[in-house]
């Protein structure tokens, strides 16, 4: 008897995972797009269960990341935080940079960018030239009760990533040309939003997607901001006040998404929490802020360089 419970046991467990495939396949054995990303993340991570990962992450982002928002990270221990920032986290843009992502012109095949995002795991970045965008609701919006608009702000860069999104969510993504990414970039730093290039371990340990995150909705800043968790990488820069031009008027305090500013007779920059996102410049109604490199904040993701480094 224990037997035939068992017997039975496996096989509903097998046709239950059996619709959930089919399901996340749209009714098909297999999508193209599927199979090139489980091809491309191989034996090794197929059976360390990443590539099972990878898919569910892609294939239901919208309930992974409200789980994510809503019950992993405000219960989740300082060493927990920090154990998943290593496998999952992002590197501030400045606009040129994300611009010079979305229009490079040759192929970037990167590994091991310690000195760009230091972190252990998913720091990789392989592109084609021009690369394949796709855009994507975003989870973290969809994710609060009255998010940010527009929520389909989400870019995923290269492929397979690009394919998987498009062919596993045709009613919420749609692909985009450089032209319309450019216009979506600009259109996002006007509103306040950070660009963030994004690695994770499960996504073939690469870069994949940049998110136009904002302050009110994005998961990864609140688990930076309020739970300690370091997930974000400063851009390399930090912001810079001109005395002459400043009036304290306060706008850069209130714009500032990192809580890096205040008003004493002028505006005052904390180094620590400057992320170097850019936001203040433009935000500032005086023209008194400026980007200025700092190399203790680390190295700029700066395609345009490591395209020098690929050719050397």
């Amino acid at each position: 008897m224990t037997g035939t419970i068992f017997l039975f046991l496996i096989i509903v467990i097998f046709m239950a995972g059996a619709v959930l495939w089919l399901i996340g396949e749209r009714g098909v054995s297999v999508l193209p797009s599927t199979r090139k990303f489980i091809v491309e993340g191989g034996f090794k991570k197929l059976f360390d269960l990443n590539t099972l990962h990878g898919y569910i992450y892609m294939r239901w982002q919208k309930p992974y990341l409200s789980f994510f928002i809503n019950q992993l990270s405000p219960n989740s221990t300082k060493a927990q935080g920090k154990w998943f920032a290593n496998r999952y986290h992002s590197k501030v843009l400045t606009e040129e940079h994300a611009r010079s992502i979305i229009t490079i012109g040759q192929e970037i095949r990167q590994k091991d960018l310690e000195q760009i995002v230091p972190y252990p795991i998913a720091r990789n970045i392989v592109l084609n030239a021009p690369p394949k965008i796709t855009l994507y609701v975003c989870g973290c919006r969809h994710a609060r009760k009255n998010p940010c608009q527009p929520t389909q702000v989400c870019m995923f860069i290269g492929e397979p990533f690009a394919s998987f999104m498009l062919e596993h969510h045709p009613t919420e993504s749609r692909a985009i040309n450089q032209t319309e990414a450019l216009e979506l970039l600009r259109a996002e730093h006007e509103r306040g939003h950070i660009h963030a290039a994004w690695f994770k371990n499960a996504m073939l340990d690469r870069m994949y997607v940049i998110c136009n995150c904002c302050i009110c909705c994005c998961g990864g800043i609140e688990a930076m901001m309020k739970y300690g968790t370091p997930m974000i990488a400063s851009s390399g820069y930090v912001a810079s006040v001109n005395e002459a031009l400043c009036q304290a008027c306060g706008t850069c305090v209130e714009k500032c998404p990192f809580d890096a500013l205040s008003v004493d007779q002028i505006a005052r920059v904390n180094w620590d929490k400057c992320m170097g996102c850019g936001v203040c410049i433009d935000q500032c109604p005086n023209d008194a802020i400026s980007l200025l490199r700092d190399a203790q904040k680390g190295i700029p993701l700066d395609v345009k360089a490591l395209q020098t480094e690929t050719m050397v």
